[in-house]
């Protein structure tokens, strides 16, 4: 196959292996850590209008789910991809990291969450997971 399209599949199959994981992992993230009581987190409003309820307990899960969709779909485009691994991991995780920056936008959180959020969850497990894969 040629290298490019193979590269250019690997994006993509990354993108979207690590959406669901992401959505995986949110999706039973109250079943693990319920929200405070009366928290309605199945609408943008809702979660809008209570997130002053929330613990730093609350937000463990979509913290993992950032930080393990990306490294997921990360380490999914390097085993696809044909060359430029790490690049291609870092597209991965830029592509993570403006979803993230566009839910910081759209549902504003504390500002400790946000630091860790955009600093921690994208760009470095991209990175890591492309070296992981690439060491093996």
């Amino acid at each position: 196959m040629n290298p490019v399209i193979r590269n250019i599949l690997a994006v993509v199959a990354g993108a979207v292996g690590g959406s669901v994981v992401n959505m995986s992992i949110i999706t039973v993230s109250s079943s693990v850590i319920p929200p405070p009581a009366g928290v309605d987190v199945t609408t943008m409003e809702g979660l809008k209008s209570s997130l002053h309820l929330f613990e730093p307990r609350h937000f463990l899960m979509p913290w993992l789910a950032h930080a393990l969709g990306t490294f997921a779909g990360a380490l999914l485009a390097v085993v696809i991809a044909a060359t430029h691994k790490v690049r291609i991991a870092l597209v991965i995780g830029l592509l993570f990291l403006a979803g993230g920056i566009a839910n910081v936008l759209l549902l504003p959180s504390p500002l400790w969450f946000t630091v860790v959020d955009l600093g921690l969850a994208y760009l470095p497990m991209a990175w890591w997971a492309a070296k992981l894969a690439i060491r093996k």
